[in-house]
This record gives C-alpha cells, sequence and structure tokens, in this order.
C-alpha cells in the first residue's frame, strides 16, 4: 500500500526577537536578517598602554556596510518618517566636550544646509554673555551605571526628529545638516557631529574588568551598532539597517572606508595594528557577515 509522502518538516528560524515586534516582522519580510550569526573576533593589547585590551568584532569591520541615510534604500526606523533615517530621538551628548564642538559647528555651519535653525541661533550665538541652554538642545535624563536617572543633554526634537535632520524638499535634500555640511566643505565628521552620531553603524563599549593575576585593564569592545545596541527599544524600530544587504554595497571594506571613526574611537596606533591584520586576511578565506555575502560581487 502506497502511504502519502510526508509532509516537509521546517527548519524554526531564530529571529532573536519576540515574535509579535516590529524587528520580527522586518526579518521574516526579508528586509533584514536575524542577529544570532557566527561572528570572528580579534583581540589584541593597545600598543601604547598594557592594561588596555581591544577586541573588535571583524565580521563587522570587515563587512561592506555603508549608510544610505538620505537615499531611497534607507526606510527609517519609523516607517512613517522614512525622510529621517534612526534620527527620531535626538542625540544625547557625550559631555562638555562634546557640546563645545557641537557650538562652533553650529556657529560656522552656513544656515543653507540646516532647514530647523532656530530663529534665535544668531541672536544666541551674538550674545557672548549667554547662560541658557542653547536653542538646538533640551535636557533629558539618562541612567547612569548603577540605573539612577540623571540630567543630560540632548539635540532637541522637531516635528518627530533631531533638529538637525533635514528633510524631502530642502535645499540640500534628507539627511544630517551637520554632516551634509562636513562633506560639502570637507570639515571632520568626528568633530561636528555629537560622538554617538558619527559612531554609528558601529558601537564601541568600554569596562574596566580584572585580569586573571589580579591586573585592572580597560577592555574596549568595538562592534556592530545593531539593534539590541539600543537598548530594549531596538526591537520596537520598523527597520534597522547593519543586516539589509541593501547597506552591504560599500567599494570598501569598512575598517578601510571608515579609518577615520575608527581612529578616532581606538587611537592611531591601535588602528594600525587592525588595519594590517584586515590586510593580511584580504586574500584568504573567511567569516564574512552574512548581508555583505549577499552581494554577488563580493
Amino acid at each position: 500500500m502506497n502511504h502519502p509522502p510526508e509532509p516537509p518538516v521546517s527548519t524554526p528560524v531564530h529571529l532573536g526577537f519576540p515574535a509579535s515586534s516590529p524587528a520580527a516582522a522586518s526579518i521574516r519580510a526579508g528586509r533584514e536578517l536575524p542577529p544570532d550569526f557566527p561572528r570572528e573576533w580579534f583581540e589584541f593589547t593597545d600598543p601604547t598602554d598594557p592594561e588596555h585590551v581591544f577586541s573588535i568584532d571583524l565580521t563587522w569591520v570587515e563587512s561592506f556596510y555603508t549608510c544610505r541615510f538620505g537615499q531611497p534604500e534607507c526606510h527609517g526606523i519609523d516607517a512613517a518618517l522614512p525622510d529621517v533615517g534612526c534620527c527620531t530621538h535626538g542625540a544625547y551628548l557625550a559631555d562638555e566636550t562634546d557640546r563645545d564642538q557641537l557650538y562652533d559647528a553650529v556657529a560656522e555651519m552656513p544656515a543653507k544646509y540646516w532647514q530647523h535653525r532656530p530663529r534665535r541661533t544668531d541672536a544666541f550665538l551674538a550674545d557672548a554673555e549667554a547662560v541658557e541652554v542653547e536653542p538646538w538642545l533640551d535636557w533629558d535624563e539618562l541612567d547612569d551605571e548603577d540605573g539612577n536617572p540623571e540630567p543630560a543633554l540632548k539635540t532637541s526634537v522637531v516635528e518627530g526628529a533631531c533638529i538637525f535632520a533635514n528633510r524631502s524638499g530642502w535645499e540640500t535634500g534628507p539627511g544630517c545638516a551637520l554632516h551634509q555640511w562636513a562633506i560639502a566643505e570637507g570639515r571632520e565628521v568626528t568633530v561636528v557631529k555629537p560622538e554617538v552620531c558619527w559612531q554609528v553603524p558601529m558601537r564601541r563599549h568600554e569596562a574596566y574588568e580584572d585580569r586573571t593575576d589580579g591586573v585592572e585593564i580597560l577592555r574596549t569592545t568595538i562592534g556592530e551598532y545593531d539593534r539590541r545596541a539600543w537598548g530594549g527599544g531596538g526591537e520596537d524600530f520598523d527597520w534597522w539597517c547593519s543586516t539589509d544587504s541593501a547597506c552591504h554595497v560599500a567599494q570598501e571594506p569598512m575598517w578601510r572606508a571608515q579609518k577615520t571613526e575608527l581612529i578616532a574611537m581606538m587611537g592611531e596606533p591601535s588602528y594600525e595594528v587592525l588595519a594590517a591584520h584586515c590586510r593580511s586576511r584580504e586574500d584568504v578565506p573567511r567569516l564574512r557577515h552574512p548581508a555583505s555575502s549577499q552581494i554577488s560581487n563580493l
């Protein structure tokens, strides 16, 4: 007696996020890949500091990712505001240096680059005795290392996005005003943009730890700024770019294309250690970022 064929057994896909979340929906739709794929890491000691160790996600820095903000390939983390990319929340400033550099950038940047430039900006900049918060900043709160909220400055939000986010129809097009100015007039992105902004899509995490011999060392980890790097809210984004193959179309791997940013994050001597290691691997088989691997010409 013939028996009907057994139905095919489907292999469950681990989405990495709750099944009901926007993240899971985007992954199921094929717009991005699940986050938990194998990665290759490179660890070395800072050549200028024996008590400073770097852990580098090679799978990420050797990928061909490129930011598509301001282009059709960028769908934005909020489907209702695709023009503003991932800039819906404003940017928290890292420290006073970050604040001062942003002030200097605003003072120098021509108004034509900035759609939502506050009307009182010129008056504020002209008043050397001004003590109020800059017109482009607001006070908010961030949790400290112990989870306690503390005051923090961030860029203001205008019409659902960072005050520096230009929209379609503006003279310079959609995108970050600071970034557009920097690229157009040869300014350094790592100086004119808030630190958190120029670091994305890379993430630097620093933590002290006790080595097995009892010596305290600083470990700096540099890797992919994926959904989880945003905290619990990352799963609520309608889309995220780091594992979308449409964003892995750069002509050079990130360790080359983002040289300036990596040097700012780790120092030139340590960057050269990383670059030498990556150069030695360019012509040998290695683990690739799956989103970069989907591009046929790589």
